[in-house]
């Protein structure tokens, strides 16, 4: 099979290679995908440039841990129903040498879910990381219903999916960050009631006049290290910060304002949902998405043969929306 891979942590043009390896066979309760999509994830940048640890976890790896195709072979114990089924995939790259950037993946089959008809298989590689990472920053702790809620980023790969899933579940004002009018248009047209273009307004000025001087009642953080100042400045007593990523691995807590208005931070990583919490994302999402109610901001689209400059994009941080690799 056709597949993307390195063996060594680097520089996207120094270690990534498309070549041909083994197609995969599934094992007991495993089932093969035949990929039609592999989407990036700025994880999948870090763990090729070492930023999660500086050793490779396996001697190869095919990066990417999302992505659609059709079951087209199963392993004992798995019902034969299941071939032909169309699926998108999670954790598919995580703590696993083989992911979703080849032309075929093998993984236990309930990491490989149904997805509805309507729904296009390029959007289908945007669900596992950042429509699930998303859902639970939105419903966890109690969700946010008749809340006011400030998504970071709004128009940013999770952040678009999070401005429609704090409206859809009941969120009595959503507030978005941008950094320009593009993004202000994908995160309006998402569902925000309010936009906040940082580079130009004081944030925290304007989220107290949106919030009637209340402060947000939760914040959605894709970078604690450079706005945990700023979230305690604007949250409402007792509100939490639900945080999902930081530019750096290590963050100063502001102590006091944190204590003096009962703040709560709540950490996650997608990857390490548990059980319970995966399985109701999952099926919540599945309801969505055949009800049409979630919209995909596929910002590019682009071969397995330009993997490099997959990755580079991603690092540069400059696309509008997700950014998916087309198989075959």
């Amino acid at each position: 099979m056709r597949a993307a891979f390195y063996e060594r942590i680097g520089t996207a043009r120094e270690v990534l290679t498309v070549g041909e390896l083994p197609t995969p066979t599934p094992g007991p309760g495993e089932v093969r995908v035949r990929l039609n999509f592999s989407g990036v994830n700025p994880s999948d940048v870090k763990a090729r440039t070492g930023s999660r640890g500086g050793t490779l976890t396996f001697p190869r790896i095919v990066p990417h841990s999302d992505g659609a195709g059709v079951i087209d072979a199963v392993g004992a114990g798995v019902e034969q129903t299941r071939i032909g089924e169309t699926v998108w995939v999670w954790n598919a790259g995580w703590k696993r040498a083989n992911g979703t950037a080849a032309e075929y993946v093998a993984l236990p089959s309930e990491q490989a879910v149904a997805l509805p008809a309507t729904v296009d298989l390029a959007a289908g590689a945007c669900l596992g990381i950042p429509a699930l990472t998303a859902f639970h920053a939105v419903t966890c702790a109690g969700g946010v219903e008749g809340r006011s809620v400030l998504v970071a980023a709004g128009a940013g790969a999770v952040g678009h999916y999070a401005v429609q899933v704090a409206r859809i579940k009941g969120a009595r004002q959503v507030i978005a960050t941008v950094s320009g009018e593009d993004k202000a248009k994908l995160a309006r047209a998402a569902g925000a009631d309010v936009i906040i273009n940082y580079r130009e307004k004081n944030l925290v000025a304007r989220c107290r006049e949106a919030t009637d001087g209340l402060g947000v009642e939760r914040v959605i953080e894709v970078d604690l290290a450079a706005n945990i100042a700023k979230d305690l400045d604007l949250l409402h007593a007792d509100g939490d910060v639900v945080v999902y990523g930081s530019g750096r691995p290590e963050i100063p807590v502001p102590f006091l304002p944190a204590i003096l208005n009962n703040v709560t931070l709540r950490f996650f990583i997608v990857y390490n949902l548990t059980p319970r919490d995966r399985a109701r994302a999952q099926a919540e999402l599945s309801a969505l998405l055949t009800a049409n109610a979630l919209s995909h901001n596929i910002a590019m689209r682009l071969p397995l043969e330009e993997i490099v400059q997959a990755h580079e994009l991603i690092e540069q941080g400059r696309l509008l929306g997700n950014l998916v690799l087309e198989i075959g």
